[in-house]
């Protein structure tokens, strides 16, 4: 007897989710089946589903009707007949749903993140070749079930909740934008909108990493409080638009500026905010941006060159890197605590879309539970 699961489907853009029933998916031989626990709900998800034309008419999206849900955790119910090793039924697991194609040549380099046919299962894709992987892997988060790759599970313990780990997308792109940065014990790092989703992730992670001082920007008094409270001792809050944060950092630092920018600010911030961040690197330091500022940013080359700043885009982690994320939450040196868990059932995806705009900054985690 064909065994049937619930999922939260998108059928036109712009419409809300609707629930359908389907048949649970066949696993292929390397890959697992994963029951969904939780799964969150990406604060840009909303723009995605009902204004993509205006906001990202580059990325492709999966054939409509489509299951999302970007983040997902779970257990392990399946596996296929050529999984190996220590994974197993009954694993606790995030899923990193970065999927590439595996065989072009960056794939062939292990940099899969570089695949030109690069895709975030449940999500969007990056490349023509994504919807050939949207047609592999065609399930996600916001269904009971879903098939992925067995090399893109981090295993979690039970010290880890599955609300928690359903932030791992958006903590491991802070945790590999510090990694390109070579961000080391004792360094100084400059958050550019710490009070928000990314730029929190990136505040726990340079914590974790052993950062001697944080400095994080952010609009919000109320929020930058909050994140000033996690560790007094080393993080610095910075008010924008109070004086230029560049200023401000420099005079904290004795003139030397900051080892390590991430620029994690959001579509509508002025391109003046990453600009004054920028000055505020020491000379060698590296910007990293994970963040969404939409318009040019204008960089003068001679300035880059004779001080060796570096300018970097980062867009995802590798699933060794969620592992590195688990291994430092269970030894207590990530803190997962500060989140603040808003759980809908599948049936309220809809209000689960509304309630992420309502988000307390960074601290707020929306999570679909199954």
């Amino acid at each position: 007897m064909t065994k049937m699961m619930r999922a939260a489907r998108l059928h036109k853009i712009g419409e809300p989710f609707q629930i359908d029933t389907l048949e649970i998916p066949e696993v292929r031989p390397t890959d697992v089946l994963v029951e969904v626990k939780a799964a969150g709900v990406v604060p840009n998800l909303h723009n995605v589903v009902t204004h993509y034309a205006q906001w990202f008419p580059f990325l492709p999206l999966p054939k409509l009707p489509a299951i999302y849900g970007l983040d997902s955790a779970g257990v392990v119910t399946q596996v296929g007949t050529q999984v190996r090793a220590d994974i197993k039924p009954g694993d606790r697991v995030y899923i990193n749903p970065g999927l590439s194609c595996g065989s072009c040549e960056a794939c062939r380099r292990g940099d899969h993140i570089n695949c030109t046919a690069y895709t975030f299962q449940g999500y969007f894709g990056f490349g023509p070749g994504s919807q050939e992987i949207f047609e592999d892997y065609p399930y996600a988060g916001f269904g009971q079930y879903m098939t992925a790759p067995a090399a893109n599970l981090v295993k979690l313990t039970d010290s880890i909740s599955f609300e928690q780990a359903a932030r791992f997308g958006y903590l491991g792109t802070a945790y590999s934008a510090l990694r390109k940065a070579q961000f080391a014990p004792g360094q100084t790092v400059l958050i550019d909108g710490g009070t928000g989703t990314l730029g929190l992730g990136a505040v726990l992670l340079a914590l974790a990493m052993g950062a001697a001082r944080i400095f994080a920007t952010g609009r919000n008094q109320a929020l930058l409080d909050k994140v000033h409270k996690i560790e007094p001792q080393r993080i610095v809050p910075i008010a924008l638009g109070s004086r230029p944060t560049a200023d401000i950092v420099m005079e904290a630092t004795g003139g030397y500026g900051v080892d390590v920018l991430i620029e994690a600010l959001g579509p509508n911030a002025p391109v003046a905010s990453v600009l004054d961040s920028f000055n505020a690197l020491r000379r060698g330091g590296k910007a990293i941006n994970i963040g969404g500022v939409a318009d040019p940013i204008p960089l003068e080359p001679f300035p880059l060159m004779c001080l060796q700043k570096s300018y970097i885009g980062s867009l995802w982690f590798t699933t060794a890197e969620g592992q590195d994320m688990a291994n430092m939450a269970h030894a207590g040196t990530l803190d997962l605590s500060v989140f603040e868990h808003e759980r809908f059932p599948l049936e309220r995806v809809n209000e689960a879309l509304e309630a992420i705009e309502q988000r307390t900054g960074g601290f707020t985690n929306v999570v679909i539970m199954h």
